[in-house]
């Protein structure tokens, strides 16, 4: 049985937060007995009075091994509410062709917290993206600052789902499916279209948000690496049927074709008092991850700290890829351990939620981002390369205390203009490579012979 809302301010007490265990499970839930239907979806007259709607995340016609969608049972459709107007998009955009890129490498400082009373939604800036939501392909990428709960208004976001990352501070988000509480090293998915409202449990709370509008996030396959590791479908989380039956002026807020818009609703969204299905909101633990490594030599390809994927209609080539840096031990010998020089046809946005990134021990601090676009040469920075070509590789080293993390598209992520524009931006990022000293010396190889090429 789910926690009921009946005219409170806030989304729900503790008793609403129970989760059903797995990846893209058919789960069935409902807030008060009886609530589902038996033997079939759209029955005449649905208990309660309930009316019944479905919620497709993907093609009625795709195959069911990716078929997305869910069968809600609710006390007033979502059809109901007054029309949309366009409002303005603050610093949302989907126009990823505001400034022309540069193959420049870019990092910025984190952002502040607010001083003037904002909540989840006008805290969101758009650092960049790609693709088009019209066309579902690209992603847009976000962060947020945020000081207030959202009170009397809810969002949903029609152009893509949204993958949010915590960085400071817990969000306890209401959605339709019922509530998720999501804190730093913990992440929340919420489907394209679902309708949600954040709420703070500290008094500020900052982020990141990737915005995928390709096909549904999903765990990638293990290959040789065999049943178990990297993100266990088990440690998904989804809620439990809650809902609201509260009257008042409430705002929704969409997210369309690139914009935002409001229309008028006199009771809230959240009132799904039963569904089923396999597309709804879920949250997962980043400390659950099952890393794997190397434990003989050289440090592997990031593929290995892949958590979830977006894929596109080229085999082994996904359109947006999440992938983690967590705690692991690093006991290759003699090896070079820390992440080395490199240029991806694949496009790298990474920020960092906690601790210190083991490629650049100075400037990313936790809640700042980078961006290196695709052949853009980086790597580690010259006092960790100095360090780790060092090091002694006959003990392991333990890394602690850092999580970071990386959206990785297979396009180009076109910054905006506030991204460009923004003093948060480092002028002086590429400098952390201009201490890297020549240590070529013609005579000093292991053998006189490859001075030449054949």
């Amino acid at each position: 049985m789910s926690t009921v809302a009946r005219g409170a301010a806030g989304v729900a007490d503790g008793a609403a937060l129970r989760y059903q265990s797995g990846f893209g499970n058919h789960f069935s839930s409902e807030a008060l007995p009886g609530a589902l239907p038996q033997g079939r979806n759209s029955p005449q007259q649905p208990p309660y009075g309930l009316y019944a709607e479905q919620f497709s995340g993907t093609a009625f016609t795709a195959p069911r091994h990716v078929n997305r969608r869910s069968w809600l049972y609710r006390i007033r459709p979502a059809a109901v509410h007054g029309r949309f107007e366009r409002t303005g998009d603050g610093r949302i955009s989907s126009r990823f062709d505001e400034a022309a890129p540069a193959p420049n490498q870019l990092r910025w400082s984190p952002p502040p917290l607010p001083e003037e009373p904002t909540d989840f939604v006008a805290g969101l800036a758009t650092l960049g993206g790609n693709g088009s939501p019209d066309h579902h392909s690209g992603c847009g990428i976000h962060w947020y600052a945020a000081n207030r709960s959202m009170q009397q208004r809810f969002f949903y976001d029609a152009d893509g789902e949204l993958l949010i990352v915590p960085q400071l501070g817990a969000l306890r988000i209401g959605t339709e499916l019922g509530v998720i509480e999501v804190r730093p090293l913990e992440v929340a998915v919420i489907p394209r279209g679902l309708r949600f409202r954040v709420e703070l449990s500290e008094s500020a709370a900052r982020g990141y948000v990737c915005e995928n509008f390709g096909a549904p996030l999903r765990l990638p396959d293990l290959g040789p690496i065999g049943s178990n590791g990297l993100a266990n479908p088990r440690d998904f989380e989804t809620p439990v049927a809650w809902y609201e039956d509260r009257e008042g002026d409430f705002e929704l807020v969409a997210k369309f074709a690139g914009h935002l818009w409001s229309a008028r609703l006199d009771h809230s969204p959240l009132d799904v008092v039963a569904w089923h299905g396999n597309h709804a909101p879920y949250k997962y633990d980043l400390r659950r991850f099952n890393t794997i490594g190397s434990v003989s030599y050289d440090h592997p390809d990031p593929s290995i700290f892949l958590v979830l994927q977006s894929v596109s209609d080229t085999p082994g080539v996904d359109a947006l890829d999440f992938v983690i840096f967590p705690p692991r031990w690093l006991v290759m010998e003699n090896t070079f351990r820390p992440p080395w020089f490199h240029r991806n046809v694949a496009s790298e946005f990474m920020g960092l939620i906690e601790g210190t990134y083991d490629a650049k021990a100075e400037g990313f601090a936790p809640g700042g981002a980078s961006l290196h676009n695709c052949m853009s040469g980086h790597g580690p920075d010259a006092a960790t390369y100095e360090k780790a070509s060092r090091a002694d590789t006959s003990k392991p080293t333990h890394i602690t205390d850092s999580m970071a993390f990386m959206f990785e598209t297979r396009s180009v992520i076109r910054p905006t203009r506030y991204a460009l524009d923004t003093p948060l931006l480092q002028d002086d990022y590429a400098q952390v490579w201009r201490g890297l000293k020549k240590h070529f010396a013609a005579g000093s190889g292991p053998s006189p012979r490859g001075h030449r090429g054949r």
